[in-house]
């Protein structure tokens, strides 16, 4: 893309860095934004730096918070007792959105996947396990992408967890093997959880 602005075309190739975003797309919002109030982009700029200085994980679950545990985690409205796991922070917005699920969350931050070089260790499996220990949780949802990396890490999970008195139930399969589970419509994703099935070990 050859454009007369050296600036522009830096600003531009900043943009497209980010996903779903080409280059054509990157153009045209940097160009909206050099047509906007100076004002209205300094703002703009600030809440981007000011998100990734000062957004937090929860030290329970590992959701995005501004807080050390995250507003999920502090509800009285949610059942302790029901953990659901997911992969990514994404999962959670998505079943969130059904409104069909009213336990709490563990984010794992991924799959176990050997081909990818991601191994047990580098998940946060072992804070999930110190919740079971403790008792509280009662039920483990493994809401994982319906994958080969999907079905090896709830596979793992259960051999970690065989010990300890908790129940452990899958997604049913309204979300189609092979598929994300991030881009599984709100409806679909609802039901999943919902009419979830228990894990046979």
């Amino acid at each position: 893309m050859n454009l007369s602005s050296k600036l522009l075309e830096n600003t531009v190739q900043a943009f497209a860095t980010l996903p779903g975003i080409g280059k054509k797309s990157a153009l045209r919002i940097a160009l909206q934004l050099l047509q906007t109030d100076g004002q209205e982009v300094q703002e703009f700029c600030e809440a981007i730096l000011n998100m990734q200085k000062n957004i937090k994980f929860c030290k329970t679950c590992h959701n995005i918070s501004d807080e050390e545990i995250c507003s999920i985690c502090n509800s009285v409205k949610r059942d302790k007792r029901l953990v659901c796991v997911v992969e990514t922070i994404r999962e959670v917005m998505a079943i969130e959105n059904t409104q069909q699920y009213h336990g709490t969350y563990h984010v794992l931050g991924g799959v176990i996947s050997p081909i990818e070089g991601i191994g047990p260790s580098d998940l946060n499996i072992d804070s999930l396990v110190g919740r079971i220990a403790s008792g509280e949780v009662k039920e483990l949802v493994m809401a994982v992408s319906p994958t080969i990396e999907g079905d090896t890490t709830i596979f793992y999970l259960a051999k970690q967890l065989k010990d300890y008195p908790v129940k452990i139930s899958t997604i049913s399969r309204g979300v189609s093997f092979g598929g994300e589970l991030e881009y599984a419509d709100e409806m679909t994703l609802g039901r999943s959880i919902v009419a979830r099935i228990p894990y046979k070990k």
